[in-house]
């Protein structure tokens, strides 16, 4: 079972606290690349994920392969994925007036397509609401807190996550996108149409 929950180990904890007896609790990870592999520490563990990393070294160099080559193997079965964060910087009164009105811009606007592919969904994290554009359908969303954080997904598995930061005087932007290869000779031009994807993004996003 995959769970989404906000940015900080605080809420992976919560979420193994409540399904403690429930679920085996296997891994979490946040964008700032802090991992959790055991279900003792409640907290990033550098140590545990150093021990994992090298396991997984150990274990791909028996079978010959170097890290990168079983990422490739992994790109090659389940797609290619590239993101990418934006921070916004807007100082002063007039700066955290301009976000408040990007926010509420994003809110009241959404976007219809990012780079070619059409909105599929919208969550909003303040309202814990989320809706499916194609159905216009409107569901909620579990989770333990609301928070200021707009999310769009793509048809094409494309995802955008958009934030005020909490501490400083920007808004910040999450782009993910994904790609396809059939060989590893493909692998680069995958990657590279993946970035140019992001481009194109951040372009229609004003970035």
């Amino acid at each position: 079972t995959l769970f989404d929950c906000y940015t900080g180990f605080k809420w992976i904890a919560d979420v193994i606290r409540k399904n403690e007896g429930k679920l085996n609790y296997i891994g979490g990870g946040e964008e700032s690349y802090g991992f959790l592999r055991e279900d003792f520490i409640r907290d990033k563990s550098s140590v545990s994920a150093c021990c994992m990393f090298a396991e997984l070294a150990a274990w791909a160099a028996d079978k010959g392969l170097s890290i990168y080559q079983l990422l490739q193997q992994i790109f090659l079965e389940y797609g290619l994925y590239k993101e990418q964060g934006v921070s916004v910087v807007r100082k002063g009164k007039s700066g955290a007036e301009e976000i408040e009105a990007m926010m509420k811009n994003f809110r009241e606007n959404p976007l219809k397509t990012l780079a070619g592919s059409p909105v599929v969904e919208v969550l909003d994290y303040a309202k814990l609401q989320g809706i499916w554009l194609d159905k216009n359908e409107v569901f909620s969303l579990d989770m333990p807190t609301t928070s200021n954080v707009l999310q769009y997904k793509t048809s094409d598995g494309t995802k955008v996550s958009i934030r005020p930061s909490g501490t400083e005087p920007k808004i910040k932007f999450y782009i993910g996108v994904r790609g396809k290869a059939a060989s590893k000779e493909d692998l680069p031009s995958a990657e590279q149409a993946c970035l140019e994807k992001i481009a194109v993004i951040r372009q229609e996003l004003g970035i």
